[in-house]
């Protein structure tokens, strides 16, 4: 049962539903496994939580505003 795991911002349950189609749908042709047989696990990483060079993530986007 070969497990996808995808980290990043918050997001919808729409947008999640459809990663999780698409992801499974995808490696399901690549794999030739049953989409069934998928299992995508969503992490939802706040900004504050992420560090890009030696600044947190957060910081970064209040300098390009």
């Amino acid at each position: 049962m070969p497990v996808i795991t995808i980290e990043g911002p918050a997001l919808s349950k729409e947008q999640k539903a459809e990663l999780v189609k698409s992801f499974s749908q995808t490696a399901s042709k690549v794999m030739g496994i049953p989409v069934n047989a998928m299992v995508v696990i969503i992490r939802e990483v706040g900004a504050e939580n992420v560090g890009v060079g030696d600044c947190l993530l957060c910081d970064l986007r209040r300098t390009e505003e």
